[in-house]
């Protein structure tokens, strides 16, 4: 039989042939690093026969997709760990997550530290027995008797969400149900490690009962554990909620959960960001505007929010009338679009919204400021000409660029998310929109991956994943293409021959979420800011307290250009002094003692680098000033 490679090669196999037998026709190497196989678009099993003419691409554990299976795998191993040495357990879920996998018990007792060690040496142990893994399947009826035999109620409970046969996963006498794929073989799992324990709601409902959940991680190699265990002891390190209470940037309260209070250091940065990106903004031909917090339901049933939204949304009553507090800022820039009339002249328009929006977050999705229930994002919405509409996105996407360089970030991959299970608008639309998207991204030769299903609801985005220093990914820009908004709202321009026609509304954040953008450059700089964005640029230190007026002098003259400076007029030694400066993580450190006062001069220290040597006022100033611009980040 033949099959087709992603290539476009064939590859002639005997019949009965699987996935696994094409890798190892085509390398023994790719066989080896082979966990998985996408058939004809879809994820299955190395190990399931080909049919003739199907086209099939290897995944390995490089992929996402690999990953996926590889670490789905891994929750198998560590469910039948916990039975082994716990045998009244009750199996919940365990799928593949971002970060590793997880699994669900139901345990008379709760798990303890020591018995995580315990189960972790278990699950190690079982993948090193190198256990087939065999995929079959039951009517629903005997997979029901099956569960009820052992007890397994939430097993029974998953089976009235299956349509036909269940399909289960067996590594040796241990038997879990699954719809897979998975690794062919348990042997695969060089390396696993669990990390936490941590309750959870069966299916995420407080109404039922509280489950033991064990977080974990696994690799084909034991080096690639090595790493990320070294990764994640230096992101611990640079946890920008340490950092934002270390350096009096901000803070949490119970008054507020999920609200952040921000320090008077913390509105140095916050508005830092922000006047950067306005100046941008303007530079790129953007119109700045501002809509209310609060609107009425009738809007956010125009907009769709009412229907797809409504649960992540709060709510008040105004004049016996109910409203919502925005939880994005589009509906009210359709507002602002609609109150003029347009001709075809103007587009495209651009109008940028630095708008505070709230979101009704879970208690237990709250993370610092990554994931907060208020939050200002750097909005924009452009509404242009049909014709203008891929010009327009590659627009955006080279300014997002511009921006993310100056802030440091070089590194970054791109996504393209298409329909959602819930949206607004018709499948012609959606075509259109996503046609037009991806389009852009061919023409420009950017490489992107496909995220299928996870558009906004309103419209296919391509959204930006920059990596910090220690190679982790974050989500921060987002451009989404909207037909649908533009036809709710009825709004219009002129063209050219006299009729009304309907632009194309283009939405778009750069740093996305300012709060969350906060959060990753704490986390890719440690704290250790570039001049430009830290709050006290420079700390005077005076080695006594008569050099304190000239300190006063060089601080003003400081200020005058420009640099946000502060005495240090404590009565400590100056060692104490430097050291603290340091934990601060300020930029630069200038001392003053006599031989600076009388040639007009500081001895300069810069954090992380210890001292510079002396150097005359005038020289430190052109030097702050050589370095105190935007995109400047060196150390």
């Amino acid at each position: 039989m033949n099959i087709r490679l992603p290539d476009g090669s064939v590859k002639e196999l005997n019949a009965g042939a699987t996935s696994l037998d094409l890798a190892k026709s085509l390398s023994p190497k790719l066989a080896q690093a082979a966990v998985a196989a996408k058939v004809n678009g879809a994820l299955v099993d190395i190990t399931r026969p080909l049919q003739d003419n199907d086209q099939v691409e290897i995944v390995t554990f490089d992929s996402p997709d690999g990953k996926s299976v590889f670490w789905h795998s891994s929750s198998h191993i560590l469910a039948q760990a916990v039975q082994e040495l716990f045998p009244s357990a009750k199996l919940a879920i365990g799928p593949a997550i971002d970060s590793g996998f997880y699994y669900d018990f139901d345990v008379e007792t709760p798990f303890t530290p020591e018995d995580l060690v315990k189960i972790e040496a278990k699950a190690k142990e079982i993948a090193s027995r190198k256990m087939d893994v065999v995929r079959s399947e039951m009517s629903a009826a005997d997979a029901r008797a099956y569960f009820e035999s052992k007890e397994e109620i939430y097993k029974v409970e998953l089976l009235s969400d299956i349509e036909g046969n269940p399909s289960f996963y067996t590594q040796g006498e241990w038997k879990d149900l699954c719809r897979g794929p998975h690794l062919p073989n348990t042997g695969l799992v060089k390396a696993i490690k669990l990390f936490s324990i941590a309750g959870a709601y069966w299916r995420g409902s407080e109404k039922n009962k509280m489950l033991q959940r064990i977080y974990g991680i696994s690799f084909p190699k034991q080096s690639m554990l090595d790493e990320h265990v070294t990764m994640l002891e230096e992101a611990l390190k640079r946890d920008h909620r340490r950092l934002g209470k270390e350096l009096e940037l901000f803070s949490f309260h119970q008054e507020g959960v999920g609200f952040p209070f921000w320090h008077a250091n913390g509105m140095v940065l916050y508005n830092t960001i922000l006047d950067y990106c306005r100046k941008e903004h303007i530079r790129a031909g953007y119109q700045e505007v501002k809509t209310p917090v609060i609107l009425n339901e009738e809007l956010w049933h125009k907009s769709g929010h009412w229907d797809k939204y409504r649960e992540n949304m709060y709510f008040t009553t105004i004049d016996e009338s109910i409203h919502a507090v925005k939880p994005m800022n589009c509906p009210g820039g359709l507002l602002v679009y609609s109150s003029t009339p347009h001709s075809y002249r103007e587009f495209p328009i651009k109008m940028c919204e630095f708008g505070l929006v709230h979101r009704h977050e879970k208690a237990s999705a709250l993370h610092g400021l990554f994931r907060v229930r208020q939050f200002t994002q750097d909005d924009a919405h452009i509404f242009c000409l049909p014709e203008q509409i891929e010009e327009q996105i590659a627009v955006v996407i080279a300014f997002i660029m511009k921006i993310y360089k100056t802030f440091g970030f070089e590194n970054y991959k791109m996504e393209l998310s298409t329909r959602p299970e819930k949206y607004i608008g018709s499948l012609e639309m959606w075509d259109k929109a996503e046609a037009a998207l991806k389009n852009v991204l061919e023409r420009e030769k950017i490489k992107y991956q496909l995220n299928p299903g996870d558009g906004a609801f309103y419209g296919p985005k391509i959204d930006f994943h920059i990596q910090d220093v220690i190679k982790r990914s974050w989500q921060c820009g987002t451009i989404q293409l909207d037909f649908s908004m533009p036809e709710r709202f009825g709004i219009e321009y002129a063209a050219a021959d006299g009729t009304k026609q309907r632009p194309v509304m283009i939405h778009r954040a750069l740093l996305g979420s300012i709060e969350r953008f906060i959060g990753i450059l704490l986390e890719n700089y440690g704290g250790a800011l570039p001049l430009w964005l830290a709050p006290v640029q420079v700390k005077i230190l005076p080695i006594a307290d008569r050099f304190l007026d000239h300190c006063k002098v060089v601080a003003e003259k400081l200020r005058d250009s420009g640099v946000r400076v502060e005495i240090d007029d404590r009565s400590e030694k100056v060692n104490y002094k430097i050291r603290e400066s340091e934990v601060k993580k300020i930029p630069y450190m200038a001392i003053i003692g006599e031989k600076e006062l009388e040639n007009n001069a500081v001895s300069l220290r810069r954090h992380g680098k210890g001292d510079l040597g002396s150097i005359t006022l005038d020289e430190f100033i052109s030097k702050l000033r050589s370095e105190n611009v935007p995109g400047h980040n060196g150390l």
